[in-house]
């Protein structure tokens, strides 16, 4: 199968294609029960990996050893992947860039900050001179061969956004994407001048983005959306939850109840992650 053009074929259509950020296998067995697209966030991924924030700590050899589960996994899913800056040396980022490709990745995004890099919705991001981005860009585009690429700016400045944007436009990008952009008519403005090449949204709870509907999207005339921490901060808040009663119920559990979750759920949905009980419910 070729998973790059599938979710080039995709990301093309009139209609937004969500992708849901995951961070572990567990979440990612959730998502794929509601959705057909996964992004593989560097957020999410520091955060459960490593414990850490997003802030440059990924190794990536990590990243593509969870990609290579999350594949085998989930053979039928798309799975956008975040690089981040290609781990800060242009060889580096190459290099993963063939190793996701050789284990089915459907795309990667690559951003042009510089280190020490910050997630995109926060402040104190650096962005490479466009010249030094657009050489790294162009060299991971010349290295892979189905795989989406995704090229993304953070810069902040209006006037710069929209030139870095126009500037990604013209490269063999499949998509651009403005990270932490503020306003519907920026999105607009963006819109206007990367021509017909797919435009990609990053949304995130608490980030510098507006909350916006798929509906809302496509009117924009954006390709895929985002939901970088859907998933992250969801478990957060119920794991927060049941801690607290547990403790306020003097460490009684409670009853299964209305969400259903215990263990037999939860491991029939894990069992579904097995390959080989996978290939026998397909036969």
């Amino acid at each position: 199968m070729q998973y790059g053009t599938a979710l080039r074929e995709e990301i093309g259509r009139s209609a937004v294609t969500p992708l849901i950020g995951i961070f572990d296998m567990y979440s990612a067995s959730i998502a794929a029960q509601y959705f057909d697209g996964m992004f593989v966030s560097g957020f999410g991924f520091a955060a459960s990996h490593y414990g850490l924030p997003d802030i440059g700590f990924i190794a990536w050899p990590d990243m593509v050893g969870f990609v290579q589960r999350l594949r085998l996994a989930f053979p039928d899913r798309h799975l956008l992947v975040d690089i981040d800056d290609g781990y800060a040396d242009v060889e580096v980022a190459c290099h993963v860039v063939e190793q996701l490709e050789m284990l089915g990745a459907s795309g990667a995004i690559l951003e042009d900050q510089q280190r020490p890099r910050r997630c995109g919705h926060v402040a104190g991001k650096q962005i490479l001179p466009l010249e030094q981005y657009l050489e790294k860009l162009n060299l991971v585009l010349h290295t892979r061969t189905d795989l989406v690429v995704v090229a993304r700016t953070d810069a902040t400045d209006e006037d710069e956004i929209l030139r870095r944007a126009e500037a990604l436009a013209a490269t063999d990008a499949d998509a651009v994407l403005v990270d932490g952009v503020r306003s519907v008519e920026r999105i607009r403005q963006v819109r206007g001048v990367i021509g017909a090449k797919p435009l990609v949204f990053n949304q995130i709870a608490g980030g510098l983005s507006p909350r916006l509907s798929l509906t809302e999207l496509e009117a924009l005339g954006v390709g895929a959306a985002i939901y970088s921490t859907a998933c992250l901060f969801a478990a957060h808040a119920a794991m927060t939850e049941a801690l607290l009663k547990l403790r306020s119920e003097d460490g009684r559990l409670p009853e299964i109840g209305a969400s259903g979750v215990g263990v037999a759920s939860s491991t029939a949905l894990l069992e579904a992650n097995i390959s080989r009980h996978r290939r026998a419910d397909l036969a």
